[in-house]
């Protein structure tokens, strides 16, 4: 495994109860890259991610993240290995301010496996990049818009440090002002050299921020491709993208 590889798996399957959801899926997000899942409703880009994350009950195959096997890693240990997951239903703590939530989220700093320092997150950095948080620091998290929600879960993420984050479904069901402000963030961390694997229906969100593309149907990986050649593949598109 190449020190540049961050996160990789191999003949990664999946089950919910005795359907299987995932077959043989491999994939890897190299250093500072943005690699993005693409497939319609239901393809398995989620559960890809809770796969490698931990949160599925059953699973084989191989995940390596930073060169150690966390095949048979409970999420809570994933996470303070330095994987991030944001994900699409936000859980955040309702009760909680703002403040409060990222909080919740801190993690010491780290290192990328050539030892140098990982970007560091403050609440102070996080408001620069989400101004809106800012300005609602001090209120609960349950009085905050869907958009605002989805900040404040990538926030309190970024707030444990991680080196790869796993981020489902951004764009999904927020402003278009948000989306953009998404957008903004991933090249942020991007060019802090941390590493986003994203689970992506709207090809221009992808297009516009990832750099490689798996599609996924029913599934398998039946395509993969740079984000250039993907958006310039309309077979690939009307096969496996379009509704």
């Amino acid at each position: 495994m190449s020190a540049d590889i961050l996160l990789q798996t191999h003949g990664l399957n999946a089950w919910y109860g005795a359907a299987q959801i995932l077959f043989d899926v491999g994939l890897e997000v190299g250093r500072g890259e943005v690699v993005a899942l693409m497939g319609r409703n239901g393809a398995g880009k989620s559960t890809t991610l809770k796969a490698i994350m931990g949160m599925m009950p059953r699973r084989s195959g191989q995940i390596r993240f930073l060169g150690q096997d966390i095949s048979q890693a409970q999420a809570h240990q994933v996470a303070r290995q330095g994987l991030g997951f944001v994900p699409e239903d936000r859980r955040i703590f309702t009760d909680l301010t703002v403040l409060e939530n990222l909080s919740v989220g801190r993690q010491g700093s780290r290192q990328f496996p050539d030892g140098s320092a990982a970007p560091f997150w403050t609440h102070e950095k996080l408001f620069q990049l989400f101004p809106n948080l800012g300005e609602l620091q001090h209120r609960p998290g349950g009085r905050m818009s869907g958009g605002e929600q989805q900040m404040l879960t990538v926030a309190r993420t970024l707030m444990g440090n991680p080196l790869v984050v796993l981020l489902d479904e951004p764009s999904e069901g927020v402003a278009p002002v948000i989306v953009e402000q998404m957008a903004d963030m991933i090249m942020a961390l991007k060019r802090e050299g941390v590493s986003i694997l994203l689970s992506e229906q709207n090809l221009h969100f992808a297009q516009w921020v990832s750099d490689r593309a798996y599609v996924l149907e029913k599934g398998q990986i039946r395509h993969q491709a740079s984000m250039v050649d993907l958006v310039n593949d309309a077979d690939i598109q009307r096969q496996y993208l379009s509704v």
